[in-house]
């Protein structure tokens, strides 16, 4: 396992279907334990409806209000809140207020976190109905 810090290291930046992805801690960094990312997601976005089968993850809602689908419901988090989203639940958000929403992102195990780096890199877009 590496120790990195932000002074150590700089974190690594991504955009990718319009939303900018920044790697605190990646799986390099914490021996595969955990994936930390910071997103600014534009208004009305967010992922498709997706499962993770092997990542528990976390977000907690930094500035602007989420609309989150998980196991078939709908709620709302606003700035300040967070809610786990456990492996194999589908789930997905989008951000509902006027503005850009950004958000932190914990995932056990990381290692998730390297799919928008990868994405971004190869310019990959998500059809979408």
């Amino acid at each position: 396992m590496n120790i990195a810090t932000a002074s150590e290291s700089a974190a690594r930046v991504v955009k990718w279907m319009g939303t900018i992805y920044k790697i605190n801690v990646g799986r390099y960094h914490s021996g595969g334990i955990v994936g930390v990312f910071e997103s600014i997601v534009p208004s009305l976005g967010g992922p498709p409806m997706h499962v993770h089968h092997n990542e528990d993850e976390v977000i907690h809602v930094i500035e602007g209000t989420y609309e989150f689908w998980l196991d078939g419901q709908s709620m709302v988090v606003p700035a300040g809140a967070s809610i786990f989203l456990a492996r194999g639940v589908p789930h997905t958000f989008r951000v509902v207020s006027a503005g850009p929403g950004r958000n932190l992102t914990i995932l056990t195990p990381g290692g998730l976190e390297e799919f928008f780096v990868e994405a971004a890199a190869r310019d990959l877009t998500i059809l979408t109905g």
